[in-house]
């Protein structure tokens, strides 16, 4: 199955894509070229901005003969990439060809003519290259530095097997709507690793229910097999799930998301059912990270539970940044060169015992871990940490969520029933302060933490985990870097870390909770100064200390702008509603400020040494 798969670089010092003696054909049953401005440009952006290994997605094709390959899915970017090639004067042959279509192929070979009738050309495919010209006069893009990067541009060439009914696989491929992503090449890469289609086939069973970050993973997994692989109240998942699915899945199972191996097979059908969840609940609940940063996630708890590193000493077996354009080489990196307890790591063992490491940690995910919650359409969503249960028996059994309970064995309820927001709290917090799915590690630490548990019910101090990793987080990158100055001084201004004045948040709503009932974490991402760096209109004067941290605050960066040059006795006056809704810190600043010059001279100090104590006295 590998031979199909190859990963090709579009230019490298040998090699264009186009300049080879592999043609591709475009078949009749595609439609024509039909990429507008938007599609074109994104792609130029992407490649553009990025400077590493950049992964394009996809080419299916079928080889008709030697050379010659049919391309079944991804011929609107080969088509792009082969018009940018041509702007961009890249040595290349005429590789693409379109079947029965003169006018696009007399087009292709004509791009640089001046003089030929407009009738004679496809206005689609003339649209694109003048699209590339456009958006390199205008951007300013230097040509040569692009080209550069096209040497980072990978694109994997998927051959399907010989014999395939390609009206049948183009059929379900179109009604899927899809482009493979690089997950689902992974996808394809670990199943290849294991022996048996039983193996697989339930492989493929797991990742599919995993890869659906909507909702909960017991929902999507199969009805055949899920009693077996979830307990009676599918409160729990086995530790060996691949082996309870292919022990107890029926005969005729076929899974709703397959490979492409599975999908060309000549009795394969599309199964339309979708679970047994009420459609509304399916978009209920929001996950807070994407499938291929969960991979991520997943694969840094396998590592720590396994004990896995680096054959090369002076080398991290993962990077710490979370990225998914690089998933495929994540895992790649780890499976050539892992060493657990001095030994390479076997192919078929890492697939197998990733896919119950990729399940077990869905469900803790799923159960303890932040999600975006829309009850009865409401459209802003609320955070909440809940779990599913079901009551009933058999195929009558119905689904209900309930608060995730964070208790001790045999604890009153009236002890533990308040914990549940404590974490969605401080869960809320860490989640607005780290906004980009690259660096939110901590989801990976509280996964690491939940997999070492043994009794799940053992988590009355598990916010305290979570906190633990904001309190980190501060005393690193704010007290400490402060502190180290030779003239001790907390003016890191609006450079001060977002977690800092979000845990602060946190912390003055811990100790008074029922005053701030009200209190959500949003996503305020802009750090302002209370007293403005430059007064308006000179009407009072301007402060040399504006960026010391008693003078900021954390707000919306769409109200940025009306709170910019005001004095603090305007902002508290003209803003009250806003004020009212924000952050705790900027409420408890604005009930001290009476007078612009009080605050400057003596007010700010007062709350800044407050607030500082607050932050210490929690470390």
């Amino acid at each position: 199955m590998q031979d199909l798969i190859k990963e090709f670089r579009i230019v490298d010092d040998n090699n264009l894509l186009f300049n080879s003696d592999d043609k591709y054909m475009v078949p009749l049953y595609q439609r024509a070229y039909a990429w507008t401005d938007n599609e074109i440009i994104q792609l130029i952006d992407d490649i553009n901005d990025y400077d590493d290994t950049y992964y394009l997605g996809s080419l299916i094709v079928h080889k008709r003969k030697e050379n010659l390959y049919e391309v079944i899915d991804g011929q609107q970017r080969l088509t792009t990439l082969y018009l940018l090639f041509n702007y961009l004067n890249l040595n290349q042959k005429n590789s693409l060809i379109f079947e029965c279509r003169d006018k696009s192929n007399y087009t292709l070979t004509h791009l640089k003519d001046n003089d030929v009738e407009d009738k004679m050309l496809e206005q689609t495919i003339i649209n694109g290259i003048t699209v590339i010209k456009n958006k390199f006069n205008e951007s300013g893009i230097d040509v040569n530095d692009f080209i550069a990067k096209l040497r980072n541009v990978v694109i994997y060439r998927i051959e399907v097997p010989e014999h395939t009914d390609l009206n049948r696989y183009f059929e379900i491929m179109n009604t899927r709507g899809e482009q493979l992503e690089q997950h689902d090449i992974l996808k394809a890469m670990l199943m290849s690793y294991l022996k048996t289609s039983e193996d697989r086939d339930a492989f493929a069973s797991i990742w599919d229910a995993c890869s659906d970050m909507t909702g909960y993973v017991q929902m999507h997994i199969d009805r055949n097999v899920r009693d077996y692989v979830c307990d009676w109240d599918w409160g729990r998942i086995k530790d060996d799930s691949i082996k309870e699915i292919k022990n107890n899945r029926p005969k005729k199972y076929k899974s709703a998301k397959l490979s492409i191996k599975d999908i060309i097979k000549s009795d394969f059908k599309v199964d339309l059912y979708d679970g047994e969840t009420e459609k509304e609940d399916r978009v209920r609940f929001e996950s807070i990270i994407k499938f291929p940063y969960f991979l991520i996630h997943v694969l840094k708890v396998f590592i720590n539970k396994n004990q896995i590193i680096n054959k090369n000493p002076d080398e991290k077996i993962i990077n710490e940044l979370l990225d998914d354009k690089k998933l495929i080489d994540t895992f790649r990196n780890v499976i050539e060169n892992g060493l657990m307890d001095d030994k390479e790591i076997d192919k078929k063992w890492f697939s197998y015992n990733f896919i119950n490491c990729l399940i077990k940690c869905r469900f803790l995910f799923d159960k303890y871990i932040l999600k975006r919650e829309y009850p009865l359409n409401n459209e802003e969503g609320v955070w909440s940490i809940k779990y599913l249960r079901v009551s009933g028996q058999k195929t009558q059994k119905k689904p209900y969520y309930v608060n995730t309970e964070f208790n001790r064995m045999k604890e009153w309820e009236s002890t533990y029933k308040d914990r549940n927001q404590l974490n969605i709290m401080i869960q809320s917090c860490l989640r607005v302060s780290y906004t980009s799915p690259k660096v939110m590690h901590w989801i990976t630490k509280l996964l690491n933490y939940l997999y070492d548990v043994e009794d799940y019910s053992v988590l009355a101090t598990f916010n305290e985990v979570a906190e633990g990793l904001a309190k980190e987080a501060v005393k690193n990158d704010f007290l400490v870097l402060c502190e180290s100055k030779d003239s001790i001084a907390y003016n890191m201004g609006i450079n001060t870390p977002h977690i800092v004045l979000n845990y602060l948040d946190y912390l003055i709503w811990k100790g008074n909770k029922a005053k701030y009932k009200d209190f959500i974490f949003e996503f305020r991402n802009s750090v302002e100064h209370w007293y403005p760096q430059n007064p308006s209109d000179g009407t009072f004067t301007k402060w040399d200390n504006v960026d010391t941290f008693g003078n900021l605050c954390i707000i919306q960066r769409n109200v940025n702008s009306k709170f910019s040059n005001m004095a603090p006795e305007a902002k508290k006056n003209t803003y009250k509603d806003m004020i009212a809704k924000g952050s705790l810190k900027l409420r408890l600043m604005a009930e001290m400020t009476n007078d612009s010059l009080a605050w400057k001279d003596e007010v700010c100090q007062k709350h800044e040494d407050k607030m500082l104590e607050l932050l210490k006295r929690d470390m």
